[in-house]
């Protein structure tokens, strides 16, 4: 009995250290790749079979000298560099207070990227996803749970995430920046780091099992608008295969470019007031002051910037030409992507207010306005007013950047509409926050009832990562709509073609069709027919005179 005893204490421990060596990561083997700079050493997770590779650096740190400058190559080196852990994320403020980040911290050096890669012994010719985070330009991160690679690449897909730099690091223009710079010109720095990432993907991947002509690139948000971006842009436009949008295009008025000039008037007037009078002398400043002086001004970010190198043309002047990625696009939006107060801008939910908000913003077409959006009684007010102002949003921009790829290309376009409504939180005094994750509640008021999926919802649906954010009491409803738009997005990135076996058909939008179809992800997923698209017609032409 005594020896029974002891035996099944004994087998007790071993499962039990199973078990923590599970959760401590000891179920990983060191596992080495060459790439063009040098050998690098990842962990191979024994229960995935998944290779992972974090914080591989795709430039040099845009540090010093190389502080608003071109990211540039790395130096290559010796010897085997550790990649086993992300890297820092860019310089930021806790701007939406709501992310989560796995990263080591913050740092101006930043330009690290991550790979997950399924490619077993001697495979190649994986497909890859290149995953751009959003964040406005002024925040975000490559290492966030929501884009983390594994679930897709155990579904046999190559992923990549990267950084780019933010705000005043990633997107400052001035005088002296350009006639320094040798394309005679300057910001979009952010966007040039994904522009070289992109590169290196090419250059690198096949070491991961990847194929260099099978790369499609994703976002969300300003994750979006970067795809939109990188498909236009002369650099990064023969580097894809296929492209994905969430909620977002660089379309105005949804985060446009504006002219070289008046980046650079922008920047030089930032400066001045600051009492900063030459790039050399922000150059020396400490990245803490910089920081500082930028966060004090309340500014959001700088913008981009028709710089005649990575942009020579707007979005709809590039797609209007036929010039952009001849690529298939996958693109859409959620279903109450920005809350109606911000259109109400406060105002109750009454007719009387409603009416008068739309003829103060539309005092020439305000007649058009009401007969579109309902708004007899509280309900249809709350419900127009979302539409509304999700449209002026990032809605409108989003459409009209596929309506520009159908009318302007002979590749197909798919488009979606998210619907689900988000589960309750795990923990109640926590509210929903605007990029996705959860902030402390401000108020004991309990929140309005939803009325649709709010912007950045879906991201963790479409990339089979429910499991990885532990804020909502996801159900199995949650679990059937992420299990369809995952198998969506997988397939595309696969084939180009979102559909597959057992998903809902989704039909691609036809080039001349006046009311095309677009899949509703939701509970039920299904094709309908679009019912808005008269809305984004009237802002196209609100947009264009104004």
């Amino acid at each position: 009995m005594k020896f029974k005893l002891i035996i099944n204490s004994f087998l007790l421990l071993l499962i039990a250290g199973n078990v923590l060596a599970q959760q401590s990561g000891n179920y990983y083997l060191p596992v080495q790749t060459k790439i063009k700079n040098g050998l690098i050493e990842g962990n191979y997770d024994t229960e995935s079979r998944v290779a992972k590779y974090f914080g591989i650096p795709f430039a040099k740190p845009p540090v010093d000298e190389l502080r608003w400058k071109a990211p540039q190559a790395p130096e290559n080196w010796e010897g085997v560099k550790e990649t086993k852990k992300f890297g820092p994320r860019p310089v930021q403020a806790n701007v939406f207070g709501d992310m989560n980040s796995w990263s080591d911290g913050l740092s101006e050096d930043c330009l690290y990227l991550n790979v997950w890669t399924p490619a077993k012994r001697g495979e190649k010719g994986l497909p890859v996803l290149f995953y751009i985070y959003g964040g406005g330009f002024v925040a975000g991160d490559a290492s966030e749970p929501r884009y983390n690679g594994e679930s897709m690449a155990k579904e046999g897909v190559v992923v990549v995430t990267a950084n780019h730099r933010l705000n005043i690091f990633g997107f400052l223009a001035h005088p002296e920046l350009s006639s320094e710079a040798t394309y005679k010109a300057s910001g979009n720095y952010g966007l040039l780091d994904q522009a070289l990432a992109l590169q290196w993907v090419k250059d690198n991947i096949e070491a991961f099992g990847g194929d260099p002509d099978k790369i499609t690139i994703a976002g969300e948000s300003a994750g979006s608008i970067s795809v939109s971006y990188q498909m236009a842009s002369p650099l990064s436009r023969g580097l894809i295969a296929g492209a994905i949008g969430e909620s977002g295009a660089g379309i105005f008025p949804t985060l446009a470019p504006v002219s070289l000039k008046e980046a650079e008037q922008t920047g030089k007037e930032f400066l001045e007031s600051k009492g900063i009078n030459s790039i050399a002398e922000l150059r020396k400043m400490s990245t803490k002051d910089i920081f500082e002086m930028y966060t004090e001004t309340g500014r959001f970010g700088f913008p981009v910037v028709l710089d005649n190198y990575f942009l020579d043309k707007t979005l709809p002047e590039t797609f209007e030409a036929g010039q952009q990625a001849q690529v298939p696009l996958l693109v859409g939006w959620n279903s109450a992507e920005m809350n109606g107060m911000a259109f109400m801008q406060g105002k109750p939910y009454t007719k009387e207010n409603f009416v008068a908000k739309v003829k103060e913003t539309y005092p020439e077409d305000y007649e058009e306005v009401l007969k579109m959006y309902p708004h007899s009684n509280a309900e249809e007010v709350a419900q127009s007013a979302t539409d509304l102002a999700s449209d002026r949003f990032i809605v409108y921009s989003t459409w009209k950047w596929a309506d520009l790829h159908r009318k302007n290309s002979e590749q197909p376009v798919y488009r979606y509409l998210f619907s689900k409504l988000r589960p309750p939180l795990v923990d109640k005094s926590l509210t929903s926050g605007f990029a996705g994750g959860t902030v402390r509640a401000e108020s004991a008021e309990p929140a309005p009832k939803a009325i649709g999926a709010p912007h950045a919802m879906e991201i963790e649906y479409a990339m089979g990562n429910l499991h990885l954010i532990k804020d909502y009491e996801w159900t199995a409803e949650d679990n059937k709509v992420s299990k369809t738009m995952f198998g969506y997005f997988t397939n595309f990135v696969k084939t180009g073609d979102p559909n597959g076996d057992g998903l809902p058909d989704w039909p691609k939008v036809g080039k001349e069709e006046k009311n095309p179809s677009i899949i509703n992800i939701d509970v039920k997923t299904e094709k309908e027919k679009a019912e808005k698209d008269h809305r984004y017609h009237f802002h196209d032409r609100f947009y264009q005179k104004n």
